[in-house]
Parts: C-alpha cells; structure tokens; sequence
C-alpha cells in the first residue's frame, strides 16, 4: 500500500489504516513526505491529513509525536501540539520546555505551539527565551513565540515593536509590522498605515494588514486608506502576492461595487491599476502556471468584469489624485497623460516624486531638456541626479 496516497486520499478504510500506521510506528518517512509536500498539497487536503492523524491517537501512543519534531510543518503543528496537550497537559511541560530552549529551530517551534496551549502561570519561567525567539530568522518559531507573546497580553514585547515603527530602516519598520499583526494589535492598526504610506515596502505592508483586518472594516473606517491598501495589494500581483487574492479577497464583488456605487478619484485609480493589471495576468500563462482552476477562473472572470468600465470615465477622476499631498499621486503619474498636469509636479520637494514624473514623461515621448534642467535645480540627492542624469 502506498501510505502517502492512502492518508491523502478518499478511501476511508485506507487513510485510517495510514494514520494509524503513522502515529503507532511511528511512521517517521511518512511524515517527512507529508511536510516535504506541503507546498504542493490543497489545504482542504492537509487539513484532512490533521484529522486523521488526531483520530489516530490516544493515551497509548501520543508520546509518538515527539519523532515528528524534527520535521516542522505549519499545517500539523496545531494537532500534534493539541494531541499532546490533550493527553499530556502540563505534565509534559518540562519535556517541551527543554525542547524550546536547547531544541533546534523545528523542535523549538513545535514546542512553542504547545506552550501556546498552556496556562500563562506555568510560562513565566519561559518569558525571556519566549521574547528571544520571538525575533528569530526562522519563521515558524518566530511566529509561534509571538503568538504565545499575545496570549499572555505582554506589554514589554509589543511595546518595543511599536517603538521599531520609527526606525529608519525598513526592513526593522517590517519587522515590527509583522511582529504587530501576528499579535493581533488591532490598536496598532493607524500606526501601520502610516507606515505603509511612506515606506519603500508598502505592498509587502499591505499585505500584512489584511491579515490584521478586512477590507469592508478598513473601507468603512477610512475608505480612501482602505483603497490605498488595495492599490498596494494589487500593485503587488504576483510578484509579492499570489494572484490567488483574487479570491481570498472577493475582488470580483469589490470592484463590481466601486463601480457601480462607490466611484472616486481613488477608488477609480484602483479600478483602473485592477484593469492593467488582470489583463497582464491572463495574457502571460506564467503568472497563472501554479494556481489551481478556481483561481484561474476568478481573474478571467474579473478580467471580464474589468473590460466593461468606462476607461475615460476612469481615467479623468484619477487626475484629482494628481498633486503632491495625495498619498495616491505615485500610482495616479502612472495614469497621467496630460503634459502640463505632470509638469506642475517638477518643482515637488519630494524628489523621488520629481524622478518619476521625469521618467513619465519619457516614457510618452514629452521630455525635454528645460523640464530636466527645472528638476535638477532643486534635486539635492546624488543618486536621483544622477539617474536624471541620463533619461
């Protein structure tokens, strides 16, 4: 029999028959080819996989869990740290305390899904390795220690995250958002939108604020910054974001909606960014090569929903995102065809902005020395001189 078929697959009789197999052996192959397969197996499937394994243990054989904490696996760590947790409670917490603390990065981040199980009395001993590990490279420990960190509502942690939003790097400004949002720090919600708006990782932020919220909340909070959110996570497919989001995100029924009910200048950039965009996405077979049917049929289906709006209409409500102050006026240049509407922004003070003005105009043939020469005069940055330099 093959086992990995079996657990993975239909037939009742055989995928109990497999789980058993692989918690009573235990089964240490079998798994390692369950979590070498994640990346390819449907969620609906491993999550399945979890089920059977849980029905498969019991006070007899739970212990055999722990052979599987070499091979760290985000889809069975919730069931291997509830099986434990269930049968072993707090009496295995010395066991999974010396995991966390002298394991390696898979044993530690199993061990801290456990912990996130346990009463918060039994984890102060634990706190300082928990805010270390917390910050570590490895994600899944990272992950499951800050999870831990919000379970026991610990200040110290979180603060020192919200102080990181002030760095001037922005790799630790993304860090902190990532630290935030897996607290679940819905306080911080403004803070990281703020962020978002003026860092040079904004798609990747945006992202993560979606994990934090729902667009409905974020549109009827602020619905410009709700957009803008959007603008980012569109902007982001599928470089940084899978074109799945289509999907997770509903994006038919939103811009169905925009459209229809709620057109702006904003929510009009955004549609027309979403037109450009899933037009892309369908005529380049690459960018849809690993997504499953259901997703493919989503951006041919939004595709055709796009092609129906009044590109015009579109196009002449985004030149009011069209100065300086706008926090869509680098999406909205991109749109821009008016000449001496774009010129108006040479004399901006933010000279990134200038930059890509200049390179618009290039790249509709309307770029003229006096323009480069206006720009130059008041760019005080090497690198963009240079670069303005040579358009």
């Amino acid at each position: 029999m093959d086992l990995f078929k079996a657990i993975t697959g239909k037939d009742t009789a055989l995928y109990e028959q497999a789980a058993k197999l692989l918690v009573n052996t235990p089964n240490i192959d079998l798994f390692r080819k369950l979590v070498k397969q994640d990346d390819f197996l449907f969620d609906f499937v491993k999550n399945n996989v979890a089920k059977r394994i849980q029905k498969a243990c019991n006070h007899d054989n739970y212990k055999n869990l722990f052979s599987f904490f070499s091979y760290y696996s985000p889809s069975y760590d919730t069931v291997i740290a509830e099986v434990l947790y269930q049968y072993g409670g707090i009496e295995l917490l010395p066991k999974i305390k010396d995991y966390y603390i002298n394991g390696n990065n898979n044993e530690k981040a199993y061990a801290a899904k456990f912990l996130s199980f346990v009463p918060n009395e039994h984890l102060q001993d634990v706190l300082t390795e928990i805010r270390e590990y917390a910050k570590s490279d490895y994600e899944p420990l990272s992950v499951n220690s800050i999870e831990i960190l919000a379970k026991l509502k610990d200040c110290v942690s979180k603060n020192e995250a919200i102080q990181n939003l002030n760095s001037q790097d922005a790799f630790i400004q993304y860090d902190a958002v990532r630290f935030l949002v897996t607290y679940g720090a819905k306080d911080c919600l403004q803070l990281i939108i703020k962020i978002m708006k003026q860092s040079t990782l904004s798609e990747n932020i945006a992202s993560e604020i979606l994990c934090l919220t729902t667009i409905p909340e974020l549109i009827n909070e602020n619905f410009d910054d709700g957009i803008l959110v959007l603008c980012n996570i569109v902007n982001a497919i599928p470089e940084i974001i899978s074109p799945s989001a289509a999907l997770d995100y509903n994006f038919f029924e939103l811009f169905d909606e925009l459209y229809c009910n709620q057109l702006n200048s904003s929510s009009a950039l955004l549609l027309r960014m979403a037109k450009d965009k899933f037009e892309a996405l369908c005529e380049n077979e690459e960018y849809l090569y690993d997504c499953d049917k259901n997703t493919k049929e989503e951006v041919f289906a939004i595709k055709n929903l796009l092609e129906g709006v009044n590109i015009n209409k579109l196009n002449n409500l985004l030149y009011e995102e069209l100065y300086e102050e706008s926090d869509f006026v680098f999406f909205a240049v991109d749109y821009a065809d008016n000449i001496e509407e774009l010129e108006t922004l040479l004399d901006s003070k933010n000279q990134t902005l200038v930059l890509k003005v200049l390179t618009r105009l290039k790249e509709k043939s309307a770029l003229t020395i006096e323009q480069k020469k206006l720009a130059l005069n008041s760019i005080t940055n090497y690198d963009i001189k240079q670069i303005i330099e040579v358009l």
